[in-house]
């Protein structure tokens, strides 16, 4: 039975669920943009009938009780502090970590940082932060981060996004290949009263401390898997993610998969998972 409970970092609260054997071992799981710990319930139902104790939250700016209003609240030294302070608060360590999108910036700053606290990585679509910032440098990933860009102005993303009832924001989901479900799910999250502009902060404080993004290499074992149809992250970063593990790495490329792996395809991805929590 899955529990829906919260707990607390620097006075923000955290909407969290657990689930699995209250002995299993400890996985918890960081969603990205505009997920939320829903995205995992597929990964979860797999990862629970392998015996683990699932862990998956709804991050800063996507917890109600946790949108602190100022951009530099989301940088991403404060994000991991929220991972440590879960892991603090319900004594996992050391614990398994996947991480989809933007919380696998989270997770490799987690894997690099503080390696002490966990035994093994999974990034799911994003590759190491360091492998995209070179990335960036050549026409085809640069084309591909327009987008973030133009979330960095004031106010005008938003309004853009939630025109119609928030439908350009679920046409541009679909798009990327996320199915219509998920992508009417989330875009009903986002057009909750106050949800949407926490959500861009992240990208917001990214690209104004693009020196806080870089992280050091993986210290734990760390399977990164790729889809070659990912829009947004393209082959060039993926392929050099590997130069940035100083650890046991597994690469695996999903031939055919989008972006919204744990949504799109979570029996491969599930498959592959548990065979690499297995191997530690």
């Amino acid at each position: 039975m899955v529990d829906h409970i919260t707990f607390t970092n620097s006075e923000l609260t955290f909407d969290l669920s657990v689930d699995g054997p209250s002995g299993g071992i400890p996985v918890v799981l960081l969603h990205g943009f505009p997920q939320d710990r829903s995205t995992f319930d597929p990964l979860v139902a797999r990862l629970t009938d392998a015996g683990y104790r699932t862990y998956a939250f709804d991050q800063r700016g996507y917890s109600p009780g946790a949108r602190p209003r100022k951009v530099g609240a989301y940088r991403v030294r404060l994000l991991l502090d929220d991972l440590l302070a879960l892991e603090a608060r319900f004594e996992l360590r050391p614990f398994h970590l996947v991480a989809h999108d933007w919380g696998g910036v989270v997770g490799w700053h987690a894997a690099g940082r503080r390696p002490d606290v966990l035994r093994t990585f999974t990034s799911l679509s994003m590759p190491h932060p360091s492998a995209y910032l070179r990335a960036l440098r050549r026409p085809t990933q640069a084309k591909a981060a327009l987008y973030a860009g133009f979330f960095q102005l004031p106010r005008l993303p938003e309004r853009k996004l939630l025109t119609g009832n928030g439908e350009r924001l679920r046409r541009g989901l679909i798009s990327t290949g996320l199915g219509d479900d998920a992508a009417a799910r989330y875009t009903e999250n986002m057009r909750a009263e106050g949800a949407l502009t926490p959500a861009l902060n992240w990208y917001r404080a990214a690209f104004r401390h693009l020196g806080g993004l870089a992280a050091p290499p993986s210290q734990v074992p760390t399977l990164y898997l790729w889809g070659d149809r990912d829009v947004g992250l393209g082959r060039t970063a993926a392929e050099m993610t590997g130069s940035y593990v100083a650890a046991p790495y597994t690469f695996e490329v999903l031939e055919g998969a989008s972006h919204w792996l744990p949504e799109n395809h979570y029996d491969e991805v599930g498959e592959l998972l548990v065979r690499h929590l297995a191997r530690s």
